[in-house]
């Protein structure tokens, strides 16, 4: 598509019990707000329903977008990494390579501890409406990224399969210097693509602080065994 990069179906993994995950159900993509008509085509040709948009309030309000057929509905979680950088910068502080990835880290160690209520409503989203779905943020890699691998990881994708398909992020997104903002060079190199260690930074905190998957999703995210059960039959090729 021309208006839209870093979209892709996440079916075909392999999952619990050996099941491949069900193409053509769930899509991740960067933001919609550049759709040509034709890539308006090719969504409705996808048969959606719903767009989930965990963009904050105002880069929502900036980059709006409307796909006919298509109902949006916003899981907001506000950006801070540009922020927390900026805020070093005007404070004198230049961050280097390392501050900047360790920015990174803790933003995904963040959705870990902040927003296991938010990705629970888009687990249940995905359970409630078993109908074609895209979900995605601005670039389609941090918050878009945890997304995609928490869903994989319910489903019983293995974590280094997960880490491949987040990775494609550094393959398939472009870049787009009005959305990046100014900043230096090795920094924006950094915020604006994807590293092992930013999704490693979240699974570590799962493990250590909750046990693994199983306590985190029963804890945080307050999903019950049984929801759980039931979006694998939902998204899984038995």
């Amino acid at each position: 598509m021309q208006g839209v990069s870093n979209f892709r179906d996440l079916g075909g993994y392999s999952g619990s019990d050996g099941c491949r995950v069900r193409r053509g159900r769930v899509f991740r993509s960067d933001h919609l707000a550049s759709l040509t008509q034709d890539d308006i085509a090719h969504l409705q040709a996808l048969a959606l329903t719903h767009s989930i948009d965990f963009r904050g309030l105002a880069e929502r309000a900036a980059l709006p977008y409307q796909v006919p057929g298509v109902q949006n509905l916003a899981l907001s979680i506000e950006p801070t990494v540009v922020q927390r950088l900026r805020a070093r910068m005007a404070a004198g502080q230049t961050p280097t390579t390392e501050d900047t990835v360790e920015v990174m880290c803790e933003t995904y160690r963040g959705f870990v501890h902040d927003h296991g209520h938010t990705f629970a409503r888009f687990l249940r989203h995905l359970l409630t409406h078993p109908t074609p779905v895209v979900f995605h943020c601005t670039a389609g890699k941090d918050r878009t990224g945890f997304a995609a691998a928490l869903l994989l990881s319910v489903l019983g994708v293995e974590r280094g399969t997960i880490m491949q398909d987040y990775m494609l992020t550094n393959q398939l997104y472009r870049r787009i210097p009005a959305l990046e903002g100014s900043g230096p060079v090795h920094v924006m190199e950094v915020v604006w693509q994807v590293r092992p260690a930013f999704l490693q930074a979240s699974f570590d905190v799962i493990d250590r602080e909750y046990g693994g998957l199983v306590g985190y999703l029963s804890g945080p995210v307050g999903m019950q065994s049984k929801e759980l059960q039931q979006l694998r039959q939902a998204l899984l090729e038995y």
